[in-house]
């Protein structure tokens, strides 16, 4: 009888706790990525904060910690012998090596007067490098927080009658989608491609996700926002943002290519989810409860994050580096991306945006590098700013990260499929947004 109680008690404990890591950390979590606080006059979100204190450091702390970040990650894909997996990865590896020796040529001042354009070399490195050098690893650690405690399980269960009528994809996908948005998208597409191996996804479903739901995370977000002065604007542009991607999303599921693709799973009978149409709560409740219970000892899950950030930024920095460079370049001194503006100049030029050109330009060049966008609207005016953070989220392709890794999972999509969504994707999201950010501003 005394073992029964104690049992019993045992199980309250451990109930009440995961319920208390549920409530805590998750709401940590929220306030961390969403409600604005003011400090020295200042209003932003509390990361913002935090990384704009780190970023006031003695500058050769700073400069030392992005050039070992940029020299690991040329080094990466050489350790992990992935560096020629692939055209593509040989490809990308090089630019990551180039994207070191300009940022070392940048940080200690040497090297071709051209990269000293203040348009050019320092504008990347001050407005961009350091800001997600910084940021990246910083908020991979509150991620933790909204990611590993009940909060995405919780929300999942609800999400089933959502994601099937409208993304043709299981409720369970809904983690992926809020994966990308609050960690990122290689997490995102990790989930997704372990999942898909499992046979809980099939081709079409794994693509649909990986093509529409792989966005940029918060943190990088909070970068863009930061480079077009959107700050003060920021739950109106995230939300905006979330709600404007997915809804392209929904249009894009039902065009050539992602109608097209095979709906089989790769394990052939595959294990399709179990829908839950009755006391959605009791079990979204449950679902947190043993994602609560079940999440790792807090540092070892704080560290774990961290890891992972900081092994995304040196993936993610070099080749900023150089296909940011490259982009700026092509972008300034040559016709090209005002050549590929026509594709998208007469929607800007209909629906009258006020910088129909610009924001045309802006659009094309985002299927590089997804920062490029913001760098050549800094000095526009809000509602071009606005449509154009908008645009750099809702895109989700570029080849300067998201192709690859798609690439390098098991989900089968060619790199024109990948081009055909983009283009797909950033014409809706113009129709869409242009007509928002006109009447918002």
């Amino acid at each position: 009888m005394n073992s029964v109680k104690q049992q019993l008690e045992s199980e309250q404990t451990g109930h009440s706790f995961a319920m208390l890591k549920f409530i805590i950390f998750s709401g940590l979590g929220i306030i961390s990525f969403f409600v604005p606080i003011t400090i020295n006059g200042e209003s932003s979100i509390l990361l913002d904060h935090i990384v704009s204190v780190i970023k006031g450091m003695n500058p050769l702390i700073i400069n030392t910690y992005i050039l070992l970040i940029l020299f690991t990650g040329a080094l990466y894909p050489f350790i992990k012998k992935t560096w020629n997996d692939s055209a593509v990865q040989i490809t990308l590896s090089f630019f990551k090596i180039a994207g070191f020796l300009f940022g070392f040529m940048l940080i200690f001042k040497t090297g071709p007067d051209w990269l000293f354009y203040p348009d050019l070399g320092p504008f990347l490195l001050e407005k961009l490098i350091i800001p997600v050098g910084i940021l990246i690893p910083i908020g991979a650690m509150f991620l933790a927080l909204l990611v590993s405690y009940g909060f995405l399980e919780f929300v999942g269960v609800f999400m089933q009658s959502v994601m099937r009528p409208l993304f043709r994809t299981p409720g369970r996908s809904a983690i992926d989608a809020v994966a990308s948005f609050v960690g990122s998208y290689s997490i995102g597409l990790l989930v997704t491609n372990r999942v898909f191996n499992q046979g809980k996804y099939t081709y079409r479903e794994a693509t649909i996700i990986a093509t529409g739901f792989s966005t940029v995370s918060v943190t990088f977000m909070i970068v863009i926002a930061n480079t077009l002065n959107l700050m003060e604007y920021w739950n109106l542009y995230f939300w905006t943002s979330l709600i404007v991607t997915f809804f392209v999303t929904a249009i894009t599921v039902r065009i050539w290519p992602l109608n097209n693709i095979e709906n089989t799973y790769c394990t052939g009978e595959g294990d399709p989810e179990v829908v839950i149409r009755n006391n959605k709560l009791h079990h979204a409740w449950k679902e947190g409860m043993k994602a609560a219970d079940e999440s790792a000892p807090f540092f070892t899950n704080i560290f774990s994050h961290f890891r992972e950030g900081l092994i995304m930024t040196m993936n993610t920095l070099p080749s900023i580096m150089s296909v940011g460079l490259l982009g700026l370049v092509l972008a300034y001194y040559t016709p090209l991306f005002d050549w590929m503006a026509y594709l998208f100049l007469p929607v800007t030029w209909l629906l009258q945006a006020p910088e129909a050109l610009l924001t045309a330009k802006a659009a094309a060049i985002s299927i590089s590098e997804i920062f490029l966008p913001s760098l050549i609207v800094t000095e526009a005016d809000l509602v071009t700013r606005f449509i154009v953070a908008v645009l750099s989220v809702s895109s989700i392709i570029f080849f300067s990260a998201v192709v690859p890794v798609i690439l390098s999972t098991d989900i089968p999509i060619s790199i024109f499929k990948m081009v055909i969504i983009w283009f797909e994707r950033v014409f809706i999201t113009l129709l869409i947004i242009i007509p928002i950010s006109i009447l918002l501003f």
